[in-house]
């Protein structure tokens, strides 16, 4: 028997816990993958959907914003090439984006704005600091929050049959005041989508065909992309709101003639993917084996090591309203968050990755050679984890027995 880095008492606790947010109907299925120095647990369990087929490991599910470092390396492979530079305007290749205005408030009119003190740049979209994103308030409590929203920019859950075509998405966006300077303030989720526009120019070439070419072939990411092809829709999970409340589930978006059935007018680089769990378990060693992959090398080692370093000062983390504080003890590198000190057994210093809001979580542990990884259909109720992903996490590292 080959040796092993766990305890298999363990590992059937975690196998039994997750099990148990099954039978209870908190989510309908689920894939657990741990690995560790190359050692591969799995649990596949549940249904594809509420009654449905049995969940496989192959099964396939939406990762939401498991999908922003994903967009990260793209990035980063033509930084690497020279294509793009990390501190050059963006406005060559988006031209919307030039002589940028600034509200004065961010819950002010659109038209009280100031010039913008310098150009967005390619580091500005890798760190979220580009001074546009998602505000954490009630929808429609400010004039561009209500513009955002109605320009269908991509403030509320992934929905990409509702999204209109690359070009014009970046107009309108372009037709927007920031809501702070460039590289004045960490903001979520707009500049993941803005960096797969860019790359899509850039490249020369549509962003989905980028990642495959770059990074979902060579990789053998056989699963990954922005939508799921009659041919495996089989495989495919429904999703599932959660009741904040009651834990309740209610259909969301069905896998059979759903969002994500056909392809969609904007490939989203901050939440559009989908992805099974050994397809991400490909991408996460890539990143832990410092870019290579086999006898592939997707990215540089010091390019991984840049996209895992945190890139935001105090003040930036400060002034970040993320849930749960977050940024206590937490970074953002390029695309994904990055653990700056242990606070949690589950998460120690160096660890990083981001979760899904759809029903997704991910981390690397490069200390420990471990790579966790979650995929549920049940959408978060709220920004912080729920229980199911904080029960998988600290059992598997209770499960570490050398």
């Amino acid at each position: 028997m080959a040796p092993t880095t766990f305890s298999r008492a363990r590992l059937i606790r975690m196998r039994d816990t997750l099990a148990g947010f099954v039978e209870r109907g908190q989510v309908p299925g689920l894939v657990s993958m741990v690995c560790r120095k190359g050692e591969v647990h799995v649990n596949a369990m549940g249904s594809l959907a509420l009654h449905g087929e049995p969940v496989r490991r192959d099964s396939i599910f939406r990762i939401s914003s498991m999908s922003k470092p994903v967009t990260a390396a793209a990035a980063m492979i033509l930084v690497e090439e020279c294509e793009l530079r990390l501190d050059d305007p963006v406005e060559h290749w988006l031209p919307e984006l030039a002589n940028r205005r600034v509200l004065r408030r961010v819950d002010g009119p659109l038209d009280d704005t100031v010039p913008a003190r310098r150009s967005l740049t390619v580091r500005d979209l890798l760190t979220f600091r580009m001074g546009m994103g998602l505000a954490m308030a009630p929808p429609g409590s400010s004039p561009i929050q209500q513009a955002m929203d109605e320009m269908r920019l991509g403030q509320g859950l992934p929905a990409p049959a509702q999204v209109v075509g690359l070009d014009e998405w970046i107009r309108r966006l372009g037709s927007l005041p920031l809501m702070h300077q460039p590289g004045e303030r960490w903001m979520y989720n707009t500049a993941a989508d803005v960096l797969g526009v860019l790359i899509d120019r850039a490249a020369d070439q549509p962003f989905e065909s980028f990642l495959r070419d770059r990074i979902f072939d060579p990789l053998g990411m056989k699963d990954t992309g922005f939508h799921v092809p009659d041919s495996k829709i089989d495989r495919f999970a429904s999703s599932y709101f959660t009741d904040a409340a009651t834990g309740a589930l209610s259909l969301h978006d069905e896998a059979v003639g759903g969002q994500w059935s056909r392809p969609p007018a904007f490939a989203g680089g901050a939440a559009g993917l989908v992805s099974t769990a050994d397809d991400f378990l490909a991408f996460s060693l890539m990143l832990m084996n410092k870019g290579r992959h086999g006898a592939n090398r997707i990215l540089s080692r010091s390019s991984v090591e840049a996209m895992v370093t945190d890139q935001l000062t105090p003040a930036q983390k400060a002034a970040t309203a993320w849930p749960g504080g977050y940024f206590d003890h937490h970074g953002w590198g390029f695309g994904m968050g990055v653990c700056t000190h242990r606070i949690d057994p589950s998460e120690p210093e160096g660890c990083f990755g981001w979760d899904g809001g759809l029903g997704t979580a991910w981390r690397c542990d490069p200390g420990e050679d471990m790579v966790t990884l979650l995929m549920t259909q049940a959408v978060w109720p709220s920004p912080a984890a729920p229980a199911v992903v904080r029960d998988f996490r600290t059992l598997a590292y209770a499960a570490i027995d050398d």
